[in-house]
């Protein structure tokens, strides 16, 4: 059987600048070269939309007034393994040295032209992913991306490819990380029993079959579309997509 095709979705990225001109600069080119932006204008805001989206890489600028973008870029490298690129002045080599030995990954200096600023995003994005390929850490996962859906873990929200919140149960989403954790391999129902932990006096085999129907549903498997999740009669079921993992 055909894989299902899959849909790749833009990389996210955050920019950090008080700046509202640049924001709007930034969100308009990165926009229109497939890349999907959001922008905020502090710190706090910054650890808002962390917590709230499933971001692939930080542009930020290590000049926010009242705020220190060392200490920003040093909490961000904390909490996640995020690439972050900094905004820096021309003379200010020392907060370039310092950030990247904090742990950025590159910097661009204001003014800045935006097809080179483009170039090192694309750049440090496909560093980052023969990171996670050869190193992966499960224990820092926070979001799965598949056809177009992404499963943020954090907030426990999985976003459909048009926008649309979809709500999960508590099985249903530990039903999908099992899957997402292991695509394209068939799981049996007593491994998805295991890794759901769906364990109880009145759990037997036919409550994935009903947990995989209700999650099909939710996915947009009508009968109609081919489902994302597919049935290996006589050994369990098999996440048929490619899923990549944000870190």
């Amino acid at each position: 059987m055909a894989p299902t095709e899959t849909h790749q979705a833009p990389p996210h990225v955050l920019v950090v600048d008080d700046d509202p001109a640049i924001r709007d600069l930034l969100t308009d080119y990165l926009s229109s070269n497939d890349m999907r932006v959001t922008a905020v204008a502090s710190g706090a805001e910054m650890n808002e939309a962390f917590d709230r989206e499933a971001i692939d890489i930080v542009i930020l600028d290590m000049r926010l007034p009242g705020e220190d973008g060392l200490q920003l870029a040093r909490a961000l490298r904390e909490r996640a393994t995020v690439p972050i690129v900094m905004l820096t002045g021309r003379a200010e080599e020392a907060d370039r040295v310092m950030g990247l030995e904090l742990g950025a990954d590159d910097y661009v200096t204001k003014p800045f032209s935006n097809r080179e600023l483009l170039a090192r995003l694309r750049a440090v994005l496909r560093r980052y992913q023969v990171k996670v390929e050869l190193d992966p850490q499960d224990d820092k996962r926070r979001a799965f991306r598949f056809a177009g859906w992404e499963l943020n873990l954090r907030t426990r929200r999985l976003t459909a490819p048009d926008g649309r919140l979809v709500d999960l149960s508590n099985h249903e989403f530990s039903l999908l990380v099992a899957f997402c954790s292991a695509p394209q391999h068939v799981l049996s129902r007593d491994q998805l029993l295991t890794m759901t932990r769906m364990h109880s006096a009145e759990v037997y085999d036919r409550t994935v079959d009903v947990q995989v129907l209700r999650l099909r549903r939710k996915l947009g498997s009508d009968g109609l579309q081919p489902s994302l999740i597919v049935t290996e009669r006589g050994a369990g079921y098999r996440f048929d997509t490619q899923v990549d993992t944000l870190y």
